[in-house]
């Protein structure tokens, strides 16, 4: 599908199927399977893929535009597609040609939808451990924050060798964990996104043969590739300010949201300069997280009184702000907004 198509579908996508939805899928806490379907249909579970493997070879500035563009849609369904594209850029480099051979092709074109399970390999000591046996691996630990569960088809989980610290990540289908694998949902109702499915995994000894086997990296090489994860995951905000600026159009504020976006021009070519340094790179999406806080907050007191209504969108809109300030985050991103908000000077 070529480029410009893929843009015009995620356009169609997000405002005529995703935004006139959002509501009910935030009163509902369920994204409708039809919104899974829409995306599979105009192509988008492949966007991340190169030519090679089946995918459309888009810039990675066209990727993230897609990203952002389906954010402003409704961001449950996005955030948890989202965690799709991690998967196919796994299947794309693996060195194991027998799952790229099983699995690419139709995650590529949305037949099985993928989600993953890396955070618990972020701090140290790791949350979740992988030993080596003689035929495979075993995982035991804690996943904190999974979304998709009971959506996603596949589940990638990342862990850290107990005798070597390298990070191991295999992928597995869904309906194989039952027995060795605990989900806790993780209580978002009173915040956002709560369609996201969200559960706290807990991973007591699952056996993994080495044929699931997607990765193994040094530690320090996991963390040099998790920029590109921020990167992913700092489309959040712009897809949150997409949606603002269109409604403070609508509601006769022009040129506020003209600044906005020049705004966010600004902020999205600071944060893809950054990508190959990871404290500028958090900066820079602890930068437009709070740009997005700014956009939702012009929103409300455009719309004043009724943006208090439950069913407003900017009610939900600034909900959704929350959740972005604490999603897909880490502990220097919190030290981060912390010290934004309160116009605190870096101790560094």
């Amino acid at each position: 599908m070529r480029r410009s198509t893929l843009r015009a579908a995620a356009l169609r996508v997000a405002d005529d199927v995703l935004f006139p939805a959002a509501a009910e899928v935030d009163r509902t806490g369920v994204v409708p399977p039809s919104h899974w379907r829409a995306l599979a249909d105009a192509g988008l579970y492949g966007i991340a893929a190169p030519v090679e493997a089946g995918g459309p070879g888009l810039e990675f500035g066209e990727v993230t535009e897609i990203l952002e563009v389906l954010v402003s849609g409704c961001l449950s369904t996005a955030f948890t597609w989202l965690q799709h594209h991690g998967v196919v850029i796994s299947l794309s480099r693996t060195a194991n040609p027998s799952l790229r051979d099983e699995l690419l092709e139709p995650t590529v074109s949305g037949r099985l939808r993928a989600g993953v399970a890396y955070a618990g390999v972020v701090p140290t000591p790791p949350r979740m451990t992988a030993t080596r046996t003689d035929d495979g691996w075993i995982f035991s630990g804690h996943a904190p924050f999974v979304s998709g569960w009971g959506v996603v088809d596949l589940l990638q989980i990342s862990a850290r060798d107990t005798a070597t610290d390298d990070v191991v990540a295999a992928i597995l289908p869904t309906a194989d964990l039952s027995t060795d694998v605990r989900a806790s949902p993780v209580e978002l109702t009173a915040a956002a996104a709560t369609a996201t499915a969200t559960v706290s995994l807990q991973v007591g000894g699952l056996a993994i043969p080495e044929a699931r086997v997607v990765s193994r990296v040094t530690l320090d090489e996991f963390f040099a590739n998790q920029n590109v994860g921020v990167r992913l995951n700092g489309t959040l905000p712009f897809g949150l300010v997409r949606r603002c600026t269109a409604l403070l159009d609508v509601a006769g504020q022009a040129p506020a949201a003209r600044r906005l976006r020049e705004r966010a021009d600004e902020a999205r070519v600071t944060l893809d300069s950054a990508m190959n340094d990871a404290a500028a790179l958090l900066a820079a999406r602890a930068d437009a997280a709070r740009l997005a806080l700014d956009a939702v907050a012009a929103l409300v007191a455009a719309r004043g009184g009724e943006a208090l209504r439950r069913s407003n969108d900017a009610e939900r809109l600034f909900r959704e702000a929350s959740f972005i300030l604490v999603a897909a985050s880490r502990p220097e991103l919190k030290d981060l907004l912390v010290r934004r908000f309160a116009d605190a000077p870096d101790p560094r």
